[in-house]
C-alpha cells in the first residue's frame, strides 16, 4: 500500500511540474536589472531600434523554429536585428546572463538593455508585443 501512495505522489508531482513548465515555456517575461549588452558582447551590431538575441546549441530542435520566428519578425520590423549566439562557444556570456537552457531569447532596446527574456520557443505574437515595448 505504501508503494502505491509513493507512486501516486510522484505522478502528481511530475504532472504538476510538467504543467508548470508548459505554462512558462517560451513566455517573454520582464527582466529585472540593468543588464546591457554591446556589439562586442554579441559579436554583431545592435539594431537601430531593437535587437533580438537568441542563444542556441547545435542539437537544439526548438532553436531552429525559434530562429525562423525571430528572423521573420526582425524582417517585418524595420531597425530590428536578430543575433544568434552559440551558447557552447560563448560560455562567458552564458554565465553572465544566467542562461540555463536553449533556446533563450533576449529582447534588447536600442541601447542594448535587456527588457524581456524567454526560456524556450516564444510565440511570434509575444515577440512582436515585446518589440512594441522596446521600440
Amino acid at each position: 500500500m505504501t508503494g502505491l501512495m509513493v507512486c501516486g505522489a510522484v505522478l502528481v508531482l511530475a504532472s504538476a511540474f510538467g504543467l508548470l513548465r508548459a505554462h512558462r515555456d517560451g513566455r517573454l517575461r520582464v527582466k529585472g536589472g540593468a543588464v546591457r549588452l554591446t556589439a562586442a558582447d554579441l559579436g554583431g551590431e545592435l539594431g537601430e531600434r531593437a535587437t533580438l538575441v537568441q542563444f542556441s546549441t547545435a542539437f537544439c530542435q526548438p532553436c531552429r523554429a525559434t530562429r525562423r520566428v525571430l528572423a521573420e519578425v526582425s524582417g517585418m520590423v524595420e531597425g530590428v536585428a536578430h543575433v544568434e549566439i552559440d551558447a557552447e562557444s560563448r560560455l562567458d556570456l552564458v554565465r553572465r546572463l544566467d542562461v540555463l537552457r536553449t533556446p533563450t531569447v533576449l529582447v534588447l532596446d536600442a541601447t542594448g538593455r535587456v527588457i524581456r527574456r524567454a526560456a524556450g520557443q516564444p510565440r511570434r505574437a509575444d515577440v512582436v508585443a515585446a518589440l512594441g515595448e522596446a521600440v
